[in-house]
C-alpha cells in the first residue's frame, strides 16, 4: 500500500477547502465594507435633511412673524381708510341734505312764479279780447265813416301803394332781375364758350345745285339725246333738273333733295364714263346708284354712332340716321349738325352733371324725323318721336326729341341741354342760311308782332333779326307795365314765329322834354 497517494488526496481536499474559505471570507469582508459605506452615505443624507428641515422651520417662523406684522399694518390702514370714508359719507349726506333744502325752496319759488304767470296770462287774454273787440268796433266805425268795407279799403290802399311805390318796386325788381340774369348769363356763356372751343368743327353749308365736270363739250349732245329723250329719261328716273348751258366742260344738277341729287351725280358720272347714254341704260345705272346710296346711308349711320360711342342700334335705324346725311336745314347738313350737337351737348352735360349718354342720343336723334318728313305726314318732331318709339329708344331720350322745340314742356336737365346744343350748332355764324325774301319776311313779321301791343309807338328788328327794339309811350306805360310788356312780346314771338337761335326783346321807355331858349 502506498501511503503517499493516500495522503495526497486528503491534503488536496484540505487545501481546496482552505482556499474556498479564504475566498468567501474575502468576499464577505468586501461586501461588509460596501454596506458600511452605503450606511454612512444614507446617514449623511439624513443629517442634511434634518439640517434643511431645521432651516425650513426657521424660515417658516420668520415668515409667520413677517405675515403677522404685515397683517397688523393692513388692518390698521383699513381701519384708517374706513374712518376716512365714513367721514366723507357724513359730509356728503350733509351736503345732500343742504341741496334738498335749497331745491325745495326753488320748487316753491317756481310754483309761486307759475301762479303769477297764470294770473298774468289770464290778464293778457282778457286784454286781447278787449283789444279785439276794440279793433272790431274801430273797424266798424271806420267803415261807417268811410262808407267802405274792409275788402274795399284793402283794395284801395293796395292800389294807392302800388301807384305811389310802383317806381321803387319796379327799380328793385329790375335790379334783382338784372343781377340774376347777369350771373346766369355769365355762367351760361362760360359753359357754352368752353363747349364751342373744345369742339370747333368746320362751317359748311349745302347748296341746291351740283356741278358735274365733263371730259368735253361733245358729251352734252349725248346727254340730251335725240329730241331730248336721254335728258328726259334721266330727269324722270332721278327726280332732278339737269341744266345744260354754255358753261364749258360742265353741267349742273339742281334739286332740293340732296339724296336724289347725289344719286343723279353718281349716275351721270357713271354714264359719262361708260359712254352708253340711252334711256334703258340710264334706268339701269340709276337703280344701281340708288342701291349704292342705300348702302352708303347705312355706313354713314354706323360712322356717326361709332364716333359718339353709341351701340346696339338696329340696322334699319342706322340707315334712317344715315339718310340725314342727304338732308339739309337752312343749308346746314342735318347729320353733321346732329353729330356736332352731340359733341357740344356731351361737354355741356359733363359740366352741369347731366346724363351724358341720354344727351348724346337725344342730340343725335333730335332731327331723325327730317329723314322721313317728305314721305310721312306730320312735323319732324312727331315723326321723330314715332321712329324712336318704334325702335324702343329709352323714354328719357324720346322726351329730349319731343321737347327740343318746346312742343312739350322740358322736364329734365338733359332736355334743356339738347335744346341749348341745338341752338348753339344752328345759330353760330355761317352754319345756316336762308333766302333774302324769307329773311325780309321774318324781319317784317317780327316788327308786326311787337307793334300789335297797346302802348307801342315803334318797333325795329336789328342784328339780323336776333334783337328787336320796342319804343313805348311813356304816358301809357309805366315801369311795371314795361316789364310785363317785354315778357308778353317775347312770349308772343315764341308762340307765333319760327326763327333760328334766340331773339332779344328790348323795350325802351324814353321821355324827352324840349325847350327853346330865345
Amino acid at each position: 500500500m502506498d501511503y503517499t497517494s493516500v495522503l495526497v488526496g486528503p491534503l488536496a481536499g484540505l487545501l481546496l477547502g482552505i482556499l474556498l474559505g479564504w475566498f468567501w471570507f474575502s468576499k464577505g469582508k468586501a461586501i461588509s465594507r460596501g454596506l458600511q459605506a452605503e450606511i454612512q452615505r444614507h446617514e449623511q443624507e439624513l443629517t442634511n435633511v434634518k439640517i434643511q428641515m431645521s432651516e425650513a422651520r426657521s424660515q417658516v417662523k420668520a415668515a409667520e412673524a413677517e405675515a403677522k406684522a404685515s397683517a397688523k399694518e393692513i388692518v390698521t390702514e383699513a381701519k384708517l381708510r374706513a374712518t376716512e370714508l365714513e367721514t366723507k359719507l357724513q359730509k356728503d349726506e350733509a351736503r345732500l341734505e343742504e341741496k334738498e333744502r335749497n331745491l325745495d325752496e326753488k320748487v316753491k319759488e317756481v310754483e309761486r312764479q307759475r301762479d303769477v304767470l297764470k294770473k298774468e296770462e289770464s290778464d293778457v287774454t282778457e286784454l286781447k279780447a278787449e283789444l279785439k273787440d276794440a279793433q272790431t268796433q274801430h273797424r266798424e266805425a271806420l267803415e261807417k265813416v268811410s262808407k267802405l268795407s274792409t275788402a274795399e279799403a284793402k283794395e284801395a290802399l293796395s292800389k294807392e301803394l302800388e301807384q305811389e311805390f310802383s317806381g321803387f318796386f319796379a327799380a328793385q325788381v329790375k335790379l334783382q332781375r338784372e343781377r340774376m340774369e347777369e350771373e346766369a348769363e355769365d355762367k351760361a356763356k362760360d359753359l357754352m364758350a368752353q363747349a364751342m372751343q373744345r369742339y370747333a368743327s368746320e362751317v359748311a353749308t349745302e347748296s341746291t345745285a351740283t356741278v358735274v365736270q365733263l371730259p368735253s363739250d361733245d358729251v352734252k349732245g349725248k346727254i340730251i339725246g335725240k329730241e331730248g329723250r336721254n335728258i328726259n329719261a334721266f330727269e324722270t328716273a332721278t327726280g332732278v333738273d339737269v341744266i345744260i348751258d354754255d358753261t364749258p366742260g360742265a353741267i349742273v344738277i339742281s334739286g332740293y333733295d340732296l339724296a336724289r341729287r347725289y344719286v343723279a351725280k353718281l349716275s351721270m358720272e357713271k354714264l359719262i364714263q361708260d359712254g352708253r347714254i340711252q334711256p334703258a341704260r340710264i334706268e339701269e345705272i340709276v337703280q344701281k346708284m340708288k342701291e349704292q346710296v342705300g348702302k352708303m346711308m347705312l355706313e354713314f349711320g354706323k360712322r356717326a354712332t361709332e364716333e359718339l360711342g353709341i351701340a346696339n342700334y338696329p340696322q334699319d335705324l342706322l340707315k334712317i340716321i344715315g339718310r340725314l346725311r342727304f338732308r339739309t336745314s337752312y343749308g346746314q347738313n342735318v347729320l353733321k349738325h346732329s353729330v356736332e350737337m352731340a359733341h357740344i351737348g356731351r361737354m355741356l352735360a359733363e359740366e352741369i352733371g347731366a346724363n351724358v349718354m341720354i344727351v348724346t342720343e337725344g342730340c343725335l336723334l333730335h332731327d331723325i324725323g327730317k329723314a322721313l318728313d317728305h314721305e310721312v305726314a306730320g312735323t319732324h318732331v312727331e315723326i321723330g318721336v314715332e321712329i324712336c318709339k318704334r325702335y324702343k329708344i329709352r323714354p328719357e331720350v324720346i322726351h329730349c326729341v319731343a321737347a327740343h322745340h318746346e312742343d312739350i314742356p322740358m322736364e329734365t336737365p338733359e332736355a334743356f341741354v339738347v335744346a341749348a346744343a341745338d341752338a348753339i350748332s344752328g345759330a353760330r355764324p355761317g352754319a345756316r342760311r336762308e333766302s333774302i325774301e324769307e329773311y325780309f319776311k321774318r324781319l317784317r313779321e317780327l316788327e308786326e308782332v311787337a307793334k300789335k301791343f297797346e302802348g307801342v309807338q315803334r318797333a325795329f328788328a336789328i342784328s339780323a333779326g336776333r334783337e328787336i327794339r320796342v319804343y313805348v309811350d311813356t304816358l301809357r306805360i309805366d315801369d311795371l307795365q314795361q316789364q310785363k310788356l317785354a315778357k308778353d312780346i317775347a312770349k308772343k314771338i315764341e308762340n307765333e314765329l319760327t326763327y333760328p337761335g334766340v331773339i332779344k326783346v328790348n323795350v325802351i321807355r324814353e321821355r324827352r322834354i324840349e325847350e327853346i331858349a330865345k
